[in-house]
């Protein structure tokens, strides 16, 4: 089997595994927040409880699948690269905003790692609702990211823009209906 359609699968397991790991990690961070509505001795059982859960989804789920991702990533590129030489790497521009998006991807991630400090230490800043919206980001850079590689340098930014824009409309729009919603339940 050629080595890229190797390197191919775990990226794809890599990738998957790496937004499921963000996607949960950042909907603790909402229950986490939440805890702090809680009576005493719930509140401190529940924060101590979500701090531990953090952690570890943070260093088994998503550092793992994070490294991963980025090594059979650059494996493909560097078999394409082999086998094509460098005029395969220029000539396909898609691959650059690519790695840029998989980069802030990354840096999203380590963001992620200070708001456990925060939550640590009680100070985030962040109510509830606002991490509801900021565990949206991944999926912004998932439908990027997926775009471009499907649709590679046919890619219309104008339609990724404005796909963007759409998204984070509907977003925001249910995030608010889901809070009225819960509110109205109490």
């Amino acid at each position: 089997m050629n080595a890229f359609y190797i390197f191919k699968i775990v990226h794809i397991v890599g990738f998957t595994a790496w937004f499921a790991g963000l996607f949960y990690l950042v909907r603790m961070f909402v229950y986490h927040t939440e805890a702090y509505d809680e009576d005493q001795p719930k509140q401190d059982i529940l924060k101590a409880q979500f701090n531990i859960m953090e952690w570890r989804v943070y260093k088994i789920i998503c550092n793992p699948a994070m490294i991963i991702t980025w090594i059979f990533g650059l494996g493909m590129i560097f078999v394409m690269v082999q086998d094509s030489g460098w005029g395969w790497l220029k000539a396909n521009s898609w691959l650059h905003f690519k790695l840029l998006l998989v980069l802030l991807l990354s840096g999203y991630q380590g963001y992620c790692k200070s708001l456990i400090k925060k939550l640590e230490k009680g100070k985030t800043g962040f109510s509830s609702t606002q991490f509801r919206l900021f565990n949206e980001v991944p999926t912004l850079f998932l439908i990027l990211i997926s775009a471009i590689a499907v649709f590679k340098n046919a890619t219309n930014p104008l339609i990724l823009v404005v796909s963007i824009i759409v998204v984070m409309g509907v977003l925001v729009f249910f995030t608010k209906l889901y809070k009225k919603i819960r509110e109205s339940k109490k």
